[in-house]
C-alpha cells in the first residue's frame, strides 16, 4: 500500500513499511525511510510509485483553474470528493492527486481549509486578487526590461523621475529602488556607481553638494524678500567717530570683512592698537525675521569655490569693513608701552573709516619672514611690523611661543570654470601670527569683560584635552587663556553675533539680549555645536572631492606622501589622507612614492599602490595626540578663510601651539 501525503507545504508519495495508530513508517521511491504522521496522509493507493508524481503533475497541467473554480460551488470540499464530481466517475489515484496539486497551487482561487480541504474564493475577492496578480506580472516584466536597460548603462525615464529618492532618500519598498538594486547586484556595483554610469549623476560635485543641501537647506539657500528687506540700506548710527583709520588683512576672495586694525601714537611712548570688529548686532533685531534665519543657519558654509553665507548681502554690505567706507564697529583698544606690555584696555562702540583692505596675495611679498629686518617699501610695512612684534609678545605671554617649531602648511582651493588649483601657505607666517594673536586677545578680553559683569556669553573651553562650549567663562588650556569667547566673526558665525550683542550691552550699559539662565542662549549653543560640526565635515568632504579632481585634472600617475601611521598616509601638496593597502611596515614620517591606480570622486576614494621609500624617518613621529590636538583648532576664527577655508583637522599634524599660528584664526 502506498500513501499520498503533505509535508512542508508540498505533496509526496511513499510506500507503507509499518503503521501504528498515529504514524506510519514509509519508504520513498529513492529508498529513503521516514516517519509520517497519520493526519498528514491525504490518500492511500495501490498504483506503483514509479512515475506517479510525474503523471499527476502532467495531468494537473491540463486542468483549467477558472473551470475548476466554477465547478466547485460555494461550500467547503475535499479534493477526493471534488475529483469524483469533476471526472464524473471514481477518479484514478493519479487523477485525484492531480486535482489536489492543482487546487493547492492556486490559493487565489481556492482557500485552504485544512489537510486536503478547500473552499472557492468569493467572486469579488477573486477578481481583485487576479487583478493584483496581473499587475505584479506586468511590473515584473517592466522591471526585467528596466534591469536590462540599466545593465546596458541606460537610465529608464521612470527611474530618472525618481532620481532624488534613489540618490538621497532611498525607499527600499519602491519599485524603482528594487529595480536599481536588482541591476546593481547583477553587475556587482553600488547603486551610486550604476546611476553614475547611466548618466543619472551628471555632476559628481553637485551630487555631493545636493546631499548636504537637502539636509541643511531643504528650502533653498536664498533669503526671503522679508529677510533681505529687514535691514534698511540707509542705516545711520548715532555713534562717535574713531580718531584713527583702520585697515584689514584678508584673502583675496573674502567678501565678509569682519575685522580690521588701527595704530595711533599717544603721549609718553604709548601706542594705541585698535582691534575693530564689524557690528551687525546693531542692525539685526533679536528674534526678528532675519535673526530667526541666522539662528537656523548658524554659520557661513565654506567649500572650495563657493560658500553659503549666514547673512544676506543686504545685511553684510552695511557692516562689512570695506575700504573707503565708514562703518559701525565694536572696538578693543590696547594701550601698549615701549616694552610691548599692555597697560590698559578699553572697549567702545563707534564708527570708523576703513582706509584699506589688504589682501594676502599682494601683501605677502612685502611682509614675510624675509622682510622683517628692513623696510620692504610697502606703505603699511611699519604698522605691520609693529603689530607682528606685539603678536610675538602676546604669544609669549600665553606661554605658547616656540621659534624652533617647524612650519606647517595650510591649503587654499581656487576653483574657476571647474578647474581647481591648490595653493599651500605656511601656517604661522608673520601675517598669520599678527592676525591670530590679536583675535585671540580680543576673544579672551571680551570673554573676561562679560564674566566680570556677570553677563552670560558663549565660550569655547578646553580642560583635560576636551574641547567644549559653555555659557560660563572657563579656561582654554590649549590656547593658554583664562577664557575664550568667539566674538570676532559676527558676519559669519552666530555665536560671535550673540556674544557681540552681550558685549555691546556691557559697553553701552544696557540690559543684555540674553539674561542669566537664558534658555535661548543654551539652545543656540547646542544647535551651533551640532551644525558647525556638520558644516566642517561637509567642507572636508568637498575638499577631498577637489583633491581627487585635481589628480584627474592634472593626470597625476604617481604621488609622494608621508606615512602618518600604519598604512595611513598624507599626500604631498594637498590636504588629503588615504590608506594604502599593501604598504610595508614603515615608521611614521617616512616619505614614500605611490602609483595612482584609481581615482573615484563619487565615492571619494583613492586607490594607490606602494612603489618605493623616498626617505626614511629618522625617528618615528608621535601622532597619538592628533585627535585631541586637532580639536584645539576648532577655536580658531574663519578670519582669513572665506570660501577657501582649509581643513585643518584632516590635513595637518596639529598641536595646541599650532592654533595661534593658523591662518584661520
Amino acid at each position: 500500500m502506498n500513501v499520498f501525503f503533505e509535508e512542508d507545504g508540498s505533496f509526496k508519495i511513499a510506500s507503507i513499511m509499518s503503521e501504528t495508530q498515529g504514524a506510519l513508517q514509509v519508504e520513498s521511491v529513492s529508498g529513503k525511510r521516514t516517519k509520517v504522521k497519520a493526519s498528514n496522509v491525504l490518500m492511500r493507493f495501490e498504483t506503483p510509485l514509479a512515475g506517479f508524481m510525474e503523471a499527476a503533475n502532467t495531468e494537473a497541467e491540463t486542468l483549467e483553474l477558472d473551470f475548476l473554480w466554477e465547478c466547485c460551488g460555494e461550500t467547503e470540499f475535499g479534493f477526493e470528493e471534488f475529483s469524483t464530481d469533476y471526472y464524473g466517475r471514481k477518479p484514478t489515484s493519479i487523477e485525484a492527486a492531480a486535482i489536489a496539486i492543482k487546487l493547492h497551487s492556486a490559493p487565489v482561487y481556492f482557500n485552504r481549509k485544512g489537510k486536503g480541504r478547500y473552499k472557492a474564493a468569493p467572486a469579488e475577492i477573486l477578481k481583485a486578487a487576479l487583478a493584483g496578480l496581473e499587475k505584479k506580472r506586468l511590473l515584473a516584466e517592466k522591471m526585467a526590461a528596466f534591469v536590462e536597460d540599466l545593465k546596458s548603462h541606460k537610465m529608464p525615464e521612470d527611474l530618472m523621475q525618481k532620481r532624488d529618492m534613489l540618490l538621497y532618500e532611498p525607499d527600499k519598498n519602491a519599485f524603482e529602488y528594487k529595480t536599481l538594486d536588482a541591476a546593481a547586484n547583477a553587475l556587482h556595483l553600488s547603486h551610486l556607481k550604476l546611476m553614475h554610469f547611466c548618466g543619472a549623476i551628471p555632476s559628481v560635485h553637485d551630487y555631493h553638494l545636493g546631499a548636504f543641501l537637502r539636509e541643511y537647506f531643504a528650502k533653498g539657500t536664498d533669503f526671503t524678500a522679508e529677510q533681505i528687506a529687514e535691514i534698511a540700506a540707509d542705516l545711520s548710527f548715532d555713534l562717535p567717530m574713531a580718531d584713527a583709520e583702520a585697515f584689514s588683512i584678508d584673502d583675496s576672495t573674502t567678501t565678509e570683512i569682519d575685522d580690521a586694525f588701527s595704530i595711533k601714537q599717544l603721549a609718553d611712548g604709548i601706542t594705541r592698537v585698535g582691534i575693530h570688529i564689524a557690528a551687525p548686532a546693531l542692525g539685526i533685531n533679536v528674534e526678528g525675521t532675519l535673526d530667526k534665519e541666522v539662528m537656523q543657519r548658524l554659520s557661513t558654509v565654506y567649500m572650495p569655490g563657493n560658500k553659503i553665507t549666514m547673512l544676506p548681502e543686504s545685511a553684510i554690505r552695511p557692516f562689512s569693513l570695506d575700504a573707503g567706507e565708514i562703518k559701525p564697529v565694536l572696538s578693543l583698544y590696547l594701550h601698549v608701552n615701549e616694552a610691548l606690555e599692555i597697560i590698559q584696555r578699553d572697549s567702545k562702540v563707534e564708527l570708523i573709516k576703513v582706509a584699506e583692505n589688504l589682501r594676502h596675495d599682494t601683501l605677502e611679498p612685502f611682509f614675510n619672514e624675509g622682510t622683517l629686518e628692513a623696510d620692504s617699501g610697502h606703505p603699511y610695512w611699519a604698522k605691520l611690523l609693529y603689530l607682528f612684534n606685539l603678536a610675538v609678545s602676546l604669544e609669549k605671554s600665553r606661554g605658547k611661543y616656540d621659534p624652533t617649531k617647524p612650519p606647517q602648511v595650510d591649503y587654499n582651493f581656487y576653483v574657476t570654470d571647474d578647474k581647481v588649483s591648490i595653493v599651500g601657505r605656511h601656517r604661522g607666517s608673520p601675517m598669520d601670527k599678527l592676525v591670530a594673536e590679536l583675535m585671540i586677545e580680543a576673544n579672551n578680553q571680551w570673554g573676561a569683560l562679560l564674566a566680570s559683569h556677570e553677563v552670560p556669553g558663549l565660550y569655547r573651553a578646553q580642560m583635560g584635552g576636551r574641547v567644549y562650549m559653555t555659557t560660563k567663562a572657563e579656561p582654554h588650556q590649549g590656547l593658554g587663556v583664562a577664557q575664550y569667547a568667539w566674538s570676532t566673526s559676527p558676519l559669519r558665525r552666530a555665536v560671535d553675533l550673540i556674544n557681540q550683542r552681550q558685549i555691546i550691552s556691557v559697553v553701552q550699559n544696557d540690559q543684555p539680549a540674553y539674561p542669566q539662565n537664558s534658555d535661548a542662549l543654551t539652545t543656540h549653543m547646542r544647535n551651533f555645536e551640532l551644525t558647525y560640526k556638520a558644516y566642517s565635515e561637509f567642507q572636508t568632504r568637498m575638499e577631498r572631492y577637489w583633491c581627487l579632481q585635481y589628480l584627474i585634472q592634472e593626470n597625476v600617475q604617481e604621488v609622494h606622501a608621508t606615512v602618518w601611521r600604519e598604512n595611513l598616509v598624507r599626500l604631498d601638496n594637498m590636504p588629503y589622507m588615504t590608506k594604502v593597502y599593501g604598504l610595508p611596515e614603515l615608521k611614521s614620517g617616512t616619505r614614500v612614492s605611490l602609483q595612482v591606480q584609481e581615482v573615484d570622486t563619487l565615492l571619494l576614494d583613492l586607490r594607490t599602490k606602494f612603489v618605493q621609500v623616498l626617505e626614511e624617518a629618522a625617528v618615528a613621529l608621535d601622532f597619538d595626540d592628533a585627535d585631541s590636538n586637532n580639536e584645539v583648532l576648532e577655536v580658531l576664527e574663519p578670519e582669513l578663510v572665506d570660501s577657501n577655508a582649509p581643513d585643518l583637522i584632516s590635513t595637518d599634524i596639529a598641536t595646541p601651539d599650532d592654533a595661534v599660528n593658523a591662518e584661520t584664526i
